[in-house]
């Protein structure tokens, strides 16, 4: 398959006509030249409105953690994101629901296969990080293990307000983690 056929077979499985419907599209941004894989949870519903993921503060600071700016982020062809879930998934009590099953597993793979230059994995937050890691670890006992799980992957909260206090619990992370991750994407990326 090629990537605007997957694009299409996304629009047209039945788990995803309600939004078909409603006119909105399936949202990921993928490239062939891509050398670094963002894996996040599921587009909010701004991200959705705007057609563009990662485009409010939590995607300031995503790219302040890869010292990238936007025009690399998203221009650049080198930054692949693929959500676990392509859509939206609706508010719940406490904030958005969680991605919907069974995406990740139908489309991933398909749309990683059509990105062979893909280096590094960057799994954003606890939905992520379950898929792709089989250890039963929690997201923090992930994050400060990260070592672990390179040379493929590297777990990361998101970078969501929301988690301003776990951020100030564990000052390890702006201390150690992110210097070692802006070093090694300033080895992965050509800038």
């Amino acid at each position: 398959m090629t990537m605007t056929s997957i694009y299409e077979a996304i629009k047209a499985d039945t788990a995803n006509h309600v939004y078909t419907a409603d006119g909105i599209e399936p949202l990921y941004q993928v490239s062939p030249t891509a050398k670094v894989l963002l894996i996040g949870q599921a587009p909010g519903l701004k991200a959705q409105e705007k057609q563009k993921l990662f485009q409010d503060p939590s995607g300031d600071r995503l790219r302040e953690w890869l010292g990238v700016d936007e025009q690399f982020f998203y221009e650049s062809g080198q930054l692949a994101i693929l959500p676990m879930d392509f859509y939206f998934p609706g508010k719940g009590k406490s904030g958005d629901l969680p991605p919907r099953k069974g995406q990740a597993e139908k489309w991933h793979s398909l749309l990683m296969n059509e990105m062979p230059n893909i280096t590094l994995t960057l799994l954003i937050g606890k939905a992520a990080q379950d898929y792709y890691l089989t250890d039963k670890r929690t997201l923090t006992d992930r994050v400060a293990a990260y070592q672990d799980y390179l040379p493929d992957y590297l777990p990361l909260p998101h970078p969501s307000p929301r988690n301003n206090i776990w951020l100030s619990k564990h000052p390890w992370f702006e201390k150690e983690l992110l210097p070692d991750l802006k070093k090694l994407l300033r080895g992965i990326f050509d800038y």
